[in-house]
Order: structure tokens, then sequence, then C-alpha cells
């Protein structure tokens, strides 16, 4: 299983099956919260509709197209960090993520993003990584920021966010650039 200890208490796993009716409770308790940026919370309407999001994520793994992690702490449930559209072609990937209303502003999603960030480009050889965020959403932004990605450009009518269509601000990250940043190598991604 893949493990990734981030500090005491906090950690990433990959997301399986067992996973599917403590994803739902949590999506199910922070529904209002994660609909205001998320367009699939109206969509997830049972844990079996969980089953089927951890079963496409397994597949798309499988396939070296994408990356599915719960984010725990205390060994519960808080949130989910992915890499999508895994690019082998571009050495390219995608970062998405979200975490419960309680557990906003800890720090949660940058530590998240750091261990995600290092796994792609040390284990995964991607040279660039990329976050996509609505423009009003100025929490998520600033997570970019602190990662120091760059503003690379802004999508007009990127998401029709339920009925509202958003603009999205391209963030980017290249290998080059994340290069000076130490890596602690106890802190490495683990399969275990």
């Amino acid at each position: 299983m893949f493990v990734k200890e981030i500090e005491d208490n906090l950690q990433l796993v990959l997301l399986t099956q067992h996973h599917a009716k403590e994803l739902f409770a949590l999506i199910d308790n922070n529904r209002q919260y994660l609909e205001k940026w998320m367009t699939w919370p109206p969509k997830t309407k049972s844990h079996e509709d969980t089953e089927s999001f951890i079963k496409l994520c397994l597949s798309g793994l499988s396939e070296n197209k994408e990356l599915a992690c719960g984010i725990e702490y205390h060994g519960r449930l808080v949130g989910v960090i992915t890499l999508n559209e895994i690019n082998q072609d571009l050495k390219k990937v995608i970062i998405g993520y979200w975490v419960s209303a309680e557990c906003q502003g800890k720090g949660f999603i940058t530590k998240s993003c750091k261990a995600l960030i290092e796994y792609a480009f040390d284990k995964l050889s991607m040279t660039k990584i990329q976050i996509h965020v609505a423009t009003e959403n100025i929490p998520s932004q600033k997570v970019c920021e602190r990662l120091g990605f760059h503003l690379e450009g802004t999508i007009k009518n990127s998401e029709n966010l339920h009925g509202v269509i958003v603009d999205h601000n391209i963030y980017g990250l290249m290998k080059v650039d994340h290069a000076n940043t130490p890596i602690d190598s106890k802190k490495r991604l683990q399969l275990v």
C-alpha cells in the first residue's frame, strides 16, 4: 500500500475500497462546503458512488494515469489529494485536492501537495506540475503561491460550477525551479 508520513498524525494513504464508506460520510458532512468549488458532490449520493470513484482511481493507477490518496489526520480521513492526468509524454501532472471544512487553515493541503510534488518529480520523473484553480478561490491560489508555483495564465469559461461559468487560473511548477529545495530522504513516499 502507498503511504507517506508527512508529520506526526498526518499521512497520505492510497484510497482503496475500505475507505468508501468513510469517504462518503466525509463528503456528505461537507457537501455544502465542497459544492462551492467542486462539481462532483451533487453526483455523490451514496457510498456506492465513492466505491465507483475509488475503482476508477485504482484503474487509472494501474495504467499509470493517476494516483488518488486520502489525507489522514490521527487515523481519520479528512480530505483527498490526487495526481490527475499523469501525462508520460509531456512529463506533466495536474494536482487536485480538497480537505474538510474543519481542517481548513491547518496546512494539510500545502503539506500534502509538497509530498506529491516530491513524488511526481523524483519517482515519476515528471518535469512539470500544474494546479487549476477557480479565479475566485483565493485560499487555493495562496496554496499555489506558498508552494512556489507561478501563475501561467487564466482560462476563461473553464468550468460550469452548478450553473455558474467560472474562469480558472493555471499555476505551474517546473522541476528545475523546484530542484533547489532540500528533501528529507526519510520523508520520501514509501510503498509499504
